[in-house]
């Protein structure tokens, strides 16, 4: 694993929010730390609600994870373009986050314990 990554269970319960709806729960959900950026919550994609979910055609390659996919998030009033990300194939050194999503949080997405 690249030195300035960490990859660990997040403790407690997560929950993802878009647009006043719960997107997911999970228990499950990991912390990954890379160097001075915040930490980033990784939800199991089966603790998602997948149909608020569209995918894109956006990739970006990370040299340290591999390459990333981009989803939208629909809510009922508008679309939260490639608010979603996920490393379908991440690099052998990150294999714990495959199958998992991080999205990008702000005014329309949170992330937070409960």
């Amino acid at each position: 694993m690249a030195d300035h990554i960490t990859i660990t269970k997040a403790d407690g319960i997560w929950s993802v929010r878009a647009g006043g709806a719960v997107l997911g729960e999970s228990s499950a959900a990991l912390e990954l730390v890379e160097g001075d950026y915040p930490p980033v919550i990784y939800f199991p994609r089966d603790d998602i609600a997948m149909a608020f979910l569209d995918r894109t055609d956006k990739s970006t390659h990370c040299p340290h994870k591999g390459d990333a996919s981009y989803f939208n998030v629909v809510t009922k009033s508008r679309t939260l373009e490639n608010a979603v990300w996920s490393y379908e194939d991440p690099l052998p050194d990150m294999a714990r986050i495959k199958g998992y999503l991080a999205f990008v949080t702000g005014d329309d997405v949170t992330v937070e314990e409960i």
